[in-house]
């Protein structure tokens, strides 16, 4: 890529496209990775004995931590250069995921998915920022961005199907292995193939803004899921009232920084706070419900992790068709209206799945989950596009951070929060709900989680375990029904505030056009961005 290519907007050569191919493997890893996590938590509450919050905890704490640093590993990539910082975050990832599939115990899982979720805040920032950078075109940025897009949703398909293979004939720590080869075959062709990038007049990395966008996120979540587990005490409502207040402290520390972590000028754009909140609370929603539909399928339903795994695989096809088409579509319509429309696509498919039957209603939740993804596949790529193209090159790196922050601060309290209310739902209801004659300690479990009923209800008589069985089931049922009803409405809520808008420019965002350059650094294959006046250089 040369001077002129970045300036002029040159296409793309097979050179970027090839390193493409190999951007897209990360993104594929990051939700495939999820899917089979979701797949794998009743084979590890069954192994592990773990309870309702912990198997939470499994899947949020992975999210939560690698949304609280996506943003300073962002700038991080933006100094030290992105390609460096994937490839290094490579590395810890894939021994990670080792360390998790051999975790003894609920607590060293918990721990071993954490230092996932820090070493994974590597992986889409620099993904995205890379991309953006190769593909200065806008068209092919599109084309670009909705590959890797494509790519996450092609996880979504593959990884029930691979990971409810591995999780019948292996043990459940197999499916944490998927990541081992993954990262080997980036850290092989990612030097060979893809452009280092950094900004050279980059300032100082401020931990004490990471130290406060840990704190904003992690209480919070805590106080939600203690919540959902006991109800309103003083401690969890500490606790969000605390994180709120760190939050608090992390805005006014970037608009008082000269190099913020987030630049927050960027928000005054009204399509690009929009494009933002878009991308959070459509994978609010998809997160949650694909964590609750996998729980359905399995302990409602009961069907095998590999059986449920094909019965997820249709819904992810329509993400894939909405990301790939959305880019063609937005030539001829706006991408609000597309946008919108999608949205409002998926609040309908939400609705078809609050009437799905407490048994073996399996064809109606595969066809409300394919009009949810269908409708959401245009937004996680348009909106995607709409918030990185905003972003100056300089600050390529940051804005990535904040497209891959959003939906994954959205898709983490999505499970948090409807996976919450489910579990809130279905404790009130077995409260009642237990049959008379079921042994004390077994009544106990079983009010904790479906998979405990599941397992209390298999050591019973049947004249006792088959009524457990059925009420339990009602009650994820009803506490099912809930999440969906509530995704429909914000599905409707996000569509009219995006419809509002018209199709997005890149005036009032400091953008490409505000006076950026690139030179080539003297070392082979690295492009180093500098930041010049308007008229320098054009």
């Amino acid at each position: 890529m040369t001077d002129s290519a970045a300036l002029s907007g040159e296409q793309a050569g097979m050179r970027e496209w090839i390193g493409l191919a190999v951007l897209a493997l990360p993104a594929l890893l990051a939700s495939l990775e999820l899917t089979v996590t979701h797949l794998a938590l009743p084979a590890i509450a069954a192994d592990l004995a773990a309870s309702s919050t912990q198997l939470l905890w499994i899947v949020d704490v992975y999210a939560f931590l690698l949304a609280a640093v996506l943003i300073p590993i962002g700038a991080l990539g933006d100094r030290i250069g992105r390609r460096k910082v994937l490839l290094i975050g490579a590395v810890g990832y894939g021994l990670a995921s080792v360390l998790a599939a051999y975790a003894p115990s609920p607590e060293l899982l918990i721990a071993a998915r954490a230092l996932m979720g820090v070493t994974g805040a590597t992986l889409m920032p620099s993904t995205l920022s890379l991309t953006a950078a190769m593909f200065r075109d806008a068209h092919q940025r599109a084309v670009a961005i909705g590959v890797i897009v494509a790519s996450v949703s092609g996880g979504t398909a593959i990884g029930p199907l691979v990971g409810g293979w591995l999780l019948e004939h292996f043990w459940w720590g197999s499916a944490f292995l998927l990541a081992t080869p993954v990262m080997a075959v980036l850290l092989v062709a990612g030097p060979l193939l893809l452009p280092e990038h950094r900004d050279a007049h980059a300032g100082h990395l401020d931990i004490a803004s990471a130290l406060l966008a840990l704190l904003a996120v992690l209480p919070v979540v805590y106080g939600l899921k203690q919540v959902a587990a006991d109800g309103f005490n003083p401690v969890p409502i500490a606790a969000v009232i605390a994180g709120i207040g760190m939050a608090v402290l992390f805005v006014r520390r970037q608009r008082r920084l000269a190099d913020p972590l987030i630049d927050l000028g960027l928000f005054a754009d009204r399509a690009f706070r929009t494009a933002a909140a878009t991308l959070t609370f459509g994978i609010f929603v998809l997160w949650g419900s694909n964590y609750a539909i996998a729980q359905y399928l399995q302990l409602v339903a009961g069907l095998s992790p590999l059986n449920a795994g094909l019965w997820t695989a249709p819904s992810a096809a329509g993400v894939i068709a909405g990301s790939l088409l959305a880019p063609r579509i937005a030539r001829r319509v706006p991408a609000p209206v597309v946008i919108g429309t999608g949205l409002v696509v998926s609040s309908a498919g939400y609705l078809v799945l609050a009437t799905v039957a407490p048994a073996h209603d399996l064809v109606r939740l595969v066809v409300g989950a394919i009009i949810v993804s269908a409708g959401l596949g245009p937004m996680m790529a348009l909106a995607t596009d709409m918030v990185v193209g905003s972003a100056p090159v300089q600050r390529a790196g940051a804005a990535a951070a904040i497209s891959s922050t959003a939906p994954q601060i959205g898709g983490a309290f999505g499970v948090a929060v409807l996976g919450s209310i489910i579990t809130a739902v279905y404790r009130e209801a077995m409260t009642t709900a237990v049959p008379v004659g079921v042994p004390h300690d077994a009544a106990q479990a079983v009010r904790d989680n479906l998979g405990a009923a599941a397992a209390a209800a298999g050591e019973l008589p049947p004249f006792l375990g088959d009524p457990l069985l059925t009420a339990a089931r009602a009650a994820f049922t009803s506490g099912f029904h809930v999440t969906a009803l509530v995704s429909a409405v914000l599905m409707v809520v996000i569509a009219a505030l995006v419809l509002t808008l018209r199709r997005p420019g890149r005036r009032g965002v400091r953008g490409r056009d505000s006076g950026s350059a690139q030179r080539i650094d003297p070392r082979p294959g690295e492009v180093v961005h500098r930041h010049l006046p308007p008229g320098d250089g054009q």
